[in-house]
């Protein structure tokens, strides 16, 4: 069974600008919004495979362009310069802990934008991979009342610090804390259980600061497992979907659906 992908057909692309920044936003769907970040090294066939899912599912799809090429496959020869581009740039401090990172502030200002002019009280947000942690960072804007992050990867985890990083500042984590606390904000994390570029520790430190509001599923990747899911395997949304009724991967998309259609029905 092979890993869903799509092309850029009915996606329609306008520049959004904020905080300094601008990158082409990539909309399609009606009803309530999610914000789509891509994972590295971009827009690329599976993630906007997952677009269009959420977008069968009765949602509006905002999809940032951060990086690289819209469209383009995942492996191909000009994705080392986009990795090393968004690994130095200010944008996204990649190895920097405790940070207020740029590109939060963008995303916050994009969902207030779709959450303007779309049905309902607020938004959604998907973070994949290099990405993942900027889901709950946008989550300190009250427009934001689905977090999603799939196998957050930043700051990236050379040091024990680097692993224990929520991926995103002290500020930042308080906000969302404390929104957890008093306006029932929760967030969804996902991540395979032998993926070090999404340590099991970043995870234990939301655990313990967000309590039950931070909701984990945690997918078996250890040598000889049932699904026969490589110790490798890192993108839990994308390229890791096998579309079988009883998948690990497959369950988790339908959890993150779901999630999705609870928090912002409820709203």
């Amino acid at each position: 069974m092979t890993t869903p992908t799509a092309d850029l057909s009915g996606w329609t692309a306008e520049p959004f600008t904020a905080a300094g920044y601008t990158h082409d936003v990539y909309g399609r769907g009606e009803g309530p919004g999610v914000v789509l970040i891509p994972e590295m090294p971009g827009l690329h066939p599976h993630v906007l495979a997952l677009g269009n899912h959420l977008v069968d599912n009765g949602f509006t799809v905002a999809a940032p362009s951060l990086f690289g090429t819209p469209g383009a496959s995942a492996m191909r020869p000009g994705m080392v310069p986009v990795l090393l581009k968004g690994c130095v740039s200010k944008e996204f401090a990649a190895f920097a802990t405790n940070a207020d990172r740029p590109v939060a502030h963008y995303l916050r200002a994009l969902a207030r934008d779709l959450n303007a002019r779309t049905p309902g009280k607020g938004v959604g947000v998907i973070g994949q991979c290099f990405t993942g942690g900027f889901a709950l960072a946008a989550a300190v804007d009250d427009s934001v009342l689905a977090p999603v992050l799939s196998q957050p990867s930043l700051p990236l985890p050379l040091t024990p610090r680097q692993r224990r990083d929520p991926g995103l500042s002290e500020r930042e984590l308080r906000i969302v804390e404390q929104r957890a606390a008093t306006d029932g904000l929760c967030a969804l994390g996902l991540r395979f259980s032998e993926d070090r570029l999404s340590p099991g520790e970043r995870f234990t430190t939301l655990r313990q600061r967000l309590g039950d509001a931070f909701e984990v599923i945690e997918i078996d990747s250890a040598k000889g497992n049932a699904h026969g899911i490589s110790p490798a395997a890192h993108s839990v949304l994308t390229d890791q979907i096998r579309e079988v009724d009883g998948h690990p991967a497959y369950e988790a998309r339908k959890r993150v659906v779901e999630f999705l259609r609870e928090r912002l029905a409820a709203a």
